[in-house]
């Protein structure tokens, strides 16, 4: 097996096990190997968490992916006026129990979505995400603003924990660009409800 197979191995088995995402998995996993070597890309990183899924949670990984979607839509029909995309591992099918549901909302002012949040009583904390490359070409370097709460899943029988990543508006349209095959990062509320209904997107 190549270096590279095995690093991509092991970063899924962080993501899987340990619920980090693919960025942190695959730093983690690198320094393991004492050399300098390339990193997976997503794509590739995201066929070994599918291989791992495959071999040690297939009896378990279909019925949590579908408890984390639920709570993904829950949040998404509640925050519908600030065109909520959901992305990440629940959207990609590849979540399990550990994993952070991530859903994008588009706002004309970003602020107005946590004030959204504090109306309704909701609490949450603050956290902030470094902008994908074609928000910086808009926005420059400053990071976004992500805010996270806690849902309660009674599937699970856990709360489940979902990041609000506040974007401007006009990002939207970048960020439906699909990956190096053609496959979509990011779903509407339209497009969870069918993956929820048939296979993983």
């Amino acid at each position: 097996m190549s270096v590279a197979a095995e690093l991509a191995q092991a970063a899924a088995q962080l993501v899987v096990d340990e619920g980090m995402d693919y960025a942190a998995a695959k730093r983690k996993a690198a320094r393991g190997f004492g050399t300098r070597v390339e990193l997976p890309s997503h794509e590739e990183l995201e066929d070994a968490v599918r291989e791992h899924i495959a071999l040690f949670c297939a009896d378990t990984q279909p019925a949590e992916l579908q408890a984390l979607r639920e709570v993904a839509l829950l949040w998404m029909q509640r925050l519908a006026e600030y065109r909520p995309h959901v992305g990440g591992a629940v959207w990609r099918g590849t979540a399990t129990r550990l994993s952070a549901v991530q859903l994008d909302l588009y706002c004309d002012d970003p602020k107005a979505a946590e004030i959204a949040l504090i109306n309704a009583g909701v609490d949450y904390d603050v956290a902030s995400l470094d902008r994908p490359a074609h928000s910086r070409q808009r926005h420059g370097s400053e990071p976004l603003n992500v805010l996270i709460v806690s849902s309660p899943s009674a599937a699970l029988g856990e709360p489940v924990t979902v990041h609000l990543v506040l974007h401007d508006a006009d990002d939207q349209r970048g960020a439906l660009k699909p990956d190096a095959r053609g496959r979509s990062w990011r779903g509407d509320t339209a497009a969870l409800q069918r993956s929820m209904a048939g296979p993983s997107p």
